[in-house]
């Protein structure tokens, strides 16, 4: 079992954050809100770990 990394790991945080933003850039508000479901989907896949992801989802509540 893996730990939550609650800090900084993204080595660039401005241009992921960038990232983001573009690929939502043109897409209306359903498509937004489908990209955002896809794109969580296939990090939770690539986490792999649900109770990583558990506590990942109880942190974003928060």
């Amino acid at each position: 079992m893996s730990a939550l990394v609650t800090s900084r790991n993204i080595a660039i945080p401005d241009e992921a954050y960038d990232l983001l933003l573009t690929a939502h850039e043109g897409l209306t508000k359903d498509e937004s809100d489908a990209l955002n479901a896809r794109l969580i989907l296939t990090l939770f896949n690539h986490v792999g770990d649900l109770d990583v992801i558990r506590e990942a989802i109880e942190v974003a509540r928060q």
